[in-house]
């Protein structure tokens, strides 16, 4: 192919586009990936936090289901929550605070 131009006749060089297409697929190749490295430190923190966890988790009481059943019946009733509850809940709070 040829274009016209001031110069006259001059070709079209289609090895520019070429070479563009393979430095684009070169550098799509080259591109490096993200890489995390975790130090023996942390890894040794996030052990020990986890076990922690576990710890505390063996240490709660076990769940009353007959309570929490009770519970959940009052609250769908609309008995749960009483004046004498909502104060003692706000003086509870009020210390806390305070």
């Amino acid at each position: 192919m040829q274009i016209n131009g001031i110069n006259g006749a001059q070709p079209v060089n289609p090895t520019n586009q070429v070479e563009s297409a393979k430095a684009t697929q070169a550098a799509s190749i080259t591109n490096p990936t993200d890489q995390v490295d975790i130090s023996t430190e942390a890894e040794l923190n996030s052990q020990t936090v986890e076990l922690v966890n576990q710890l505390e988790i063996q240490d709660l009481p076990e769940i009353r289901t007959d309570r929490v059943a009770q519970i959940r019946e009052a609250i769908e009733a609309g008995t749960y929550e009483t004046q004498e509850k909502l104060d003692i809940a706000i003086d509870r709070l009020l210390d806390e605070i305070g």
